[in-house]
């Protein structure tokens, strides 16, 4: 049964957001406090007006409230004082935790996790999309079964509540982990489809360049801008959730084809990560990467740093990249020197300015490692010609009595594979 969406209803929930520092997450106690304006943001996404915040610190998390139960109970009076429903947690919470903390303080209590899964549920549109939504909801749901209930009774349909029905949550685990397993089935079908089109993508010999970034750093706003996509771009966290692909010829040689990606956010679910690794896996197959970072955000380099280790999570840390320094006419004069044109380039999506430098960039470093080669293949080395189809660009092909003479683009891998074939290098 597909997952309700509610993204229509404009209910207004206020929220109490709750933080714990520690030395065990972060030494960093600014790092902490950025958490939590990011916490405010992602509510406020989701729908929620943030009324008070409060951030808690102790050595450890205690193990029953996670903040301990004098602070949970001034939690409880902060709820009572604003006329909050909700409490919002920047950190995963267990369990036990969550239901403990919906004991202590009758108001719905979620987390971090919860919040994120809750505005994907909302942006999902296609449905890979949502089986996608659907998939990581469960998976956060199983082990929160026992207390899912009361939640929904109170919420009566709000934040945290988008996705599977009340009548799946009130199911069995044994119906739950089916309902997961089909969802597992239905989505390897999908990944089956993506690579079946990567090999036509690799047939027409069109490059795929894949946009990364941080939730809000510009990379819809840079693929509008790129190829007149019209894709919808708001100044808000996770307005794309479906991938997007569009062709875009760069110069009079080269055509590639546009990947606009989900955003990337600190402590990112690894309930999504897995969900969504029939979108995410896309990123491991492109030939460049296009970083866009915002650097009028303050923590531009933090965001960075985020989307650097989900990409080697992902695999793809190996695939060259372009760091595309996005607003860099709003960002801060004192941010201009960290900002190295040898590794990037300073554009901004919105206005165009920088763009066509950025072509270039994209078509100079594509061609990075490329060998133009002309080769001649004895007809009895048929497994090199083939090989060739599968890793090259072929150019031309013709044929003499000597064997078959080839004309190719190849990487530095197959260049040498083929070195001792070439009659003239251009």
């Amino acid at each position: 049964m597909p997952f309700t969406n509610q993204t229509e209803e404009k209910q207004i929930e206020r929220a109490v957001l709750v933080g714990l520092s520690c030395p065990s997450f972060n030494a960093d106690q600014d790092a902490d406090e950025r958490t939590m304006d990011e916490l405010r943001a992602l509510a406020e996404t989701a729908g929620a007006e943030a009324v008070a915040m409060t951030l808690q610190r102790r050595p450890a998390p205690d193990a029953r409230t996670f903040i301990g139960e004098g602070k949970a109970e001034e939690v409880k009076q902060l709820a009572e004082m604003n006329d909050a429903s909700l409490i919002l947690f920047d950190n995963e919470l267990s369990p036990s935790q969550m239901s403990n903390l919906e004991e202590l303080t009758g108001r719905t209590v979620l987390d971090r996790s919860a919040l994120i899964l809750d505005i994907f549920a909302q942006r999902a549109r296609t449905g890979e999309g949502k089986l996608q939504v659907e998939l990581a909801q469960y998976q956060y749901i199983l082990p929160r079964l026992a207390g899912m209930g009361k939640a929904m009774s109170r919420l009566g349909g709000g934040i945290g509540t988008r996705g599977p029905g009340e009548s799946k949550l009130e199911s069995d685990r044994r119906h739950i982990r089916s309902r997961i397993d089909k969802l597992r089935r239905d989505l390897e079908q999908v990944r089956q489809v993506r690579s079946v089109q990567r090999r036509q993508r690799k047939k027409a010999e069109l490059p795929l360049v894949a946009i990364v970034g941080y939730t809000n750093a510009g990379k819809s706003t840079l693929l509008n801008t790129l190829t007149g996509a019209g894709i919808e771009a708001n100044d808000r966290l996770f307005d794309t959730l479906d991938p997007t692909t569009r062709k875009k010829r760069i110069s009079d040689t080269q055509e590639i084809l546009l990947s606009d990606t989900v955003g990337f956010i600190r402590k990112l679910p690894h309930h999504l990560v897995s969900a969504f690794k029939a979108t995410l896996e896309e990123l491991a197959y492109a030939d460049l990467l296009l970083h866009v970072v915002d650097v009028s955000d303050e923590n531009w380099q933090i965001h960075a740093q985020t989307v650097d280790k989900v990409v080697a999570q992902l695999g793809a840390q190996d695939i060259p990249r372009v760091m595309v320094y996005n607003k860099a006419d709003k960002c801060d004069p004192d941010v201009i020197p960290f900002i190295r044109p040898d590794e990037g380039v300073k554009i901004s999506a919105k206005s165009g300015e920088g763009i066509d430098d950025l072509l270039t960039a994209i078509e100079k470093a594509l061609g990075k490692g490329k060998h133009k080669v002309k080769l001649c293949i004895p007809y009895s080395d048929g497994a090199v010609l083939d090989m060739l189809h599968r890793e090259a660009q072929i150019d031309s092909t013709d044929y003499a009595a000597e064997g078959t003479i080839v004309e190719a683009v190849v990487d530095d891998k197959t260049y040498g594979r083929v070195s001792t074939y070439i009659m003239d290098n251009e």
